[in-house]
């Protein structure tokens, strides 16, 4: 196995033996013996198979992160407990090098009769550390989790974020090489969510990391790779822009149907972009640290699904005046101008936009279902339907974006999707004012004083 890899798993598989009765389990125990010894070739069998997973295989290279996505009853769970060895696969085989810290489900490995300080020691053990070295650390874990007062109580009364606390606060200081993470801190206030994220970040730098979860945005935002799992295979593994993107559209067509989407170009009359407005011509040349921002054309081959009773046919940024930019500059008005077409008559429909960074992170976006939700537009089969959304274009680092746009039709929790389209329209910044974040907000004024001693 070379050096380079952490995790290698092959041809993994596990298998549940299913009873329908509990009496059958007795059975199985005692009359295949009996039958085999009667000189029965294939005795009957009291369960049913089910396997968790079949012929999982990949690999993990040292200094990864990478991210588990799948629906619940996937086969997540079953893998990280295979690896990190609490269950025995049935197939197949787990390789890893280096220390292996995991926080799977809520308390497990806790004793809940136990007190936090008694499960610290008992937990920091099971990972490798001697008492001594439990010893140095101990004030650093009580720290971390926050919970000094309760650390004499059973943890059996501690809450469920207490419980992820204690239990992340121990992973966090054993010295490990893999760091694996089963949903966990889905329960953790923000406070420490925000803790955890600064630990794992400064880990990610020289750890390996495995982290499931069904939050797709999260993976986008650590994970350098994706590997999707569906009933226990292998569905993709590739970038986890890529993978959540396949699997968001999965998600949709199971929960809907598939449907059929006939390309449409575009049908605009594409007016020659006229020379800047007196306006606008100010408000650019009014700084030298501008965020100049190149847009290009609607796509419609662009990657897509849905329902198809409806369909996005063109997307366009305008200015004030309605004309079409080629481009733009951070701070500047624009328009978001969305065009769509009913194929089937819709109640309720509904136009909205994501903007998203080169790794399909969600950086801003609306739609049109609140300023319509007390009085729902009717929109008749082939009728054309137009969105337009008018904000200040925010500074944007150097980099690739793109737009994801929809049409659905229904509420904002309860709708059908018609089509979605990701990365219909594509923008790349090419020079930025922003100082630190995502994307940056135009200042208004910066102002910086020096006073007079006031002693």
């Amino acid at each position: 196995m070379s050096s380079e890899i952490a995790i290698k798993v092959e041809n993994l598989s596990k298998c549940y033996q299913i009873y329908e009765q509990p009496h059958h389990r007795l059975k199985q125990s005692i009359y295949p013996r009996l039958q085999r010894l009667a000189g029965k070739q294939q005795p009957k069998q009291y369960f049913r198979e089910f396997w968790a997973l079949k012929d999982v295989s990949f690999e993990i290279r040292k200094g990864e992160t990478v991210g588990i996505i799948g629906r619940n009853g996937s086969g997540k769970s079953t893998l990280l407990q295979l690896i990190c060895g609490t269950l025995n696969p049935t197939g197949g085989s787990i390789q890893t090098h280096g220390r292996i810290a995991a926080l799977l489900e809520l308390g497990s490995g806790f004793n809940p009769e136990f007190t936090g300080r008694e499960n610290i020691y008992m937990n920091a053990a099971v990972l490798g550390l001697s008492k001594e070295e439990t010893d140095e650390r101990f004030n650093d874990i009580i720290t971390f989790a926050d919970i000094s007062d309760f650390i004499e109580q059973p943890v059996k009364t501690y809450s469920s974020g207490m419980m992820v606390r204690l239990a992340f606060a121990v992973i966090a200081h054993v010295d490990a090489d893999i760091l694996v993470i089963d949903e966990a801190l889905a329960v953790g206030d923000a406070f420490f969510t925000q803790k955890c994220m600064r630990f794992l970040r400064n880990f990610m730098k020289t750890g390996t990391v495995l982290f499931v979860s069904h939050d797709t945005a999260s993976v986008r935002n650590l994970c350098s790779r994706a590997i999707w799992i569906e009933k226990g295979n292998v569905l993709q593994q590739g970038s986890p822009k890529d993978v959540c993107e396949n699997y968001l559209e999965a998600f949709f067509e199971d929960q809907q149907g598939k449907g059929t989407i006939t390309r449409i170009k575009p049908n605009r009359a594409n007016p020659p972009i006229t020379s800047a407005k007196d306006q606008r011509q100010k408000f650019i040349n009014a700084s030298n640290l501008r965020n100049d921002i190149q847009l290009f054309e609607f796509n419609p081959d662009a990657p897509s699904f849905g329902k198809g009773s409806a369909q996005i046919t063109d997307v366009e940024f305008l200015d004030s005046d309605g004309s079409p930019l080629a481009w733009v500059v951070g701070g500047e008005q624009v328009i978001l101008r969305i065009h769509a077409i009913a194929h089937e008559p819709l109640d309720a429909p509904i136009i909205g936009f994501t903007v998203k960074d080169r790794l399909g992170q969600a950086l801003f976006g609306d739609n049109t279902y609140l300023s319509y939700r007390d009085a729902p537009l009717f929109c008749e089969a082939e009728h054309a339907i137009q969105a337009e959304f008018t904000f200040l274009m925010p500074i944007l680092p150097v980099g690739n974006y793109s737009v994801n746009v929809a049409i659905a039709s229904g509420t904002q929790d309860q709708h059908v999707q018609h089509h979605w389209i990701h990365d219909a329209l594509l923008f790349k910044s090419e020079s930025s004012s922003a100082v630190t974040g995502l994307i940056g907000i135009p200042m208004q004024q910066i102002k910086l004083d020096v006073l007079r001693n006031l002693k």
